[in-house]
C-alpha cells in the first residue's frame, strides 16, 4: 500500500498562520510515500511568498511533487507574466515544471496547466498530455496518477467557472493512457468522486479535489487536505479539514472505490 498526501491552494502571503503547525503536523503523522501540492502556493507570486513556501515544502516528510497554480505566476507584473513568468517559481521551488515519481506500486505525472496567458482558466497542451501519456504508458501495473493545478471536469455548482481550455479531449486522451486518479485544486472545495470521460468505450476514472488547505480564501467550506491510501485495484480517500488550531485537522469524510474491468466503482 501506499500514502499520498495531497495539499493545493497554500496561497502563502494569505494564509492563516495558527493553522500552519497542525498542517504539518497531520502531513508528518501520516506517514506519506509522497506528497502532492497541487499549485496556489503563493497568493501574488512574490518573492518572500515563494521563500515562506519554500520553508513549508522542505519541512514536509519525504518525496514531495509540485506543479505551479496560476497565483505562481505574477498577475500584477505584467511584463515579467508575459515573458518570464517562471523564473521566481523556478528559483525558489524548482526547475521543474511538470515533475513525475514512480515507485514500485504507483506512478505520478506532473502537467502545468498555468497559462500565463489564459491566467485563472488555465489550459492543457496537447504536448503536455503526449509526454505523460508516454510516462504512464512505462508504468506497468502501477496505479496511475495525474497531478494538475486546474481540474478537468466541475461540479455541478462550479459551472460558473470556466473549465480549463482543452481539458475534455485531455481527460479522454489520458484515460486512454491509463490514467486512474487525477488531483487537482484551483476551486477551493473538496470533490472526490467519479467521471466517465466523454466516450462510452472509456473506463470510469477518479477525479479527487482539495480545497486550500492554509488560505483565508476559504469558499463556504474549511481549510482541509487529502489522504489517499493505494493499493492495487482499491483507493481509499480521506478528508481531513480544519477550523481552528485548537482542533486541528481531523478526518471528516471518507470515500473508498475498487477498480474493475470498466474502471472505478464507489
Amino acid at each position: 500500500m501506499r500514502t499520498i498526501v495531497h495539499v493545493s491552494d497554500l496561497h502563502f502571503g494569505r494564509i492563516r498562520p495558527e493553522l500552519l503547525a497542525p498542517l504539518l503536523a497531520g502531513i508528518r503523522a501520516a506517514a506519506p510515500d509522497l506528497v502532492a501540492v497541487s499549485g496556489d502556493l503563493t497568493q501574488r507570486a512574490r518573492a518572500g511568498q515563494f521563500a515562506a513556501a519554500k520553508r513549508f515544502l522542505t519541512a514536509l516528510p519525504g518525496p514531495v511533487l509540485v506543479v505551479p497554480g496560476n497565483h505562481d505566476v505574477p498577475l500584477d507584473a505584467f511584463w515579467t507574466r508575459l515573458f518570464r513568468p517562471w523564473r521566481r517559481y523556478r528559483h525558489w521551488i524548482g526547475r521543474e515544471l511538470e515533475p513525475c515519481f514512480q515507485d514500485d506500486e504507483i506512478a505520478v505525472v506532473g502537467i502545468n496547466s498555468v497559462s500565463p496567458f489564459v491566467w485563472e482558466r488555465g489550459w492543457v497542451t496537447r504536448r503536455a498530455v503526449a509526454r505523460a501519456c508516454t510516462l504512464l504508458g512505462q508504468a506497468g501495473r502501477r496505479t496511475r496518477i495525474v497531478v494538475t493545478h486546474h481540474p478537468f471536469v466541475h461540479a455541478p455548482d462550479q459551472r460558473n467557472r470556466a473549465p480549463m481550455r482543452g481539458a475534455a479531449a485531455a481527460l479522454r486522451a489520458l484515460a486512454e493512457c491509463g490514467a486512474d486518479l487525477f488531483l487537482s485544486g484551483h476551486l477551493h472545495g473538496w470533490r472526490t468522486e467519479l467521471a466517465r470521460p466523454l466516450a462510452a468505450d472509456l473506463r470510469s476514472v477518479l477525479l479527487v479535489q482539495a480545497g486550500t488547505g492554509l488560505s483565508t480564501r476559504l469558499r463556504g467550506e474549511s481549510n482541509d487536505y487529502n489522504v489517499l491510501h493505494i493499493e492495487p485495484g482499491a483507493v481509499t480517500v480521506r478528508r481531513f479539514a480544519a477550523d481552528d488550531a485548537a482542533s486541528g485537522y481531523r478526518c471528516v469524510a471518507e470515500k473508498r472505490f475498487t477498480r474493475e474491468r470498466q474502471g472505478w466503482r464507489a
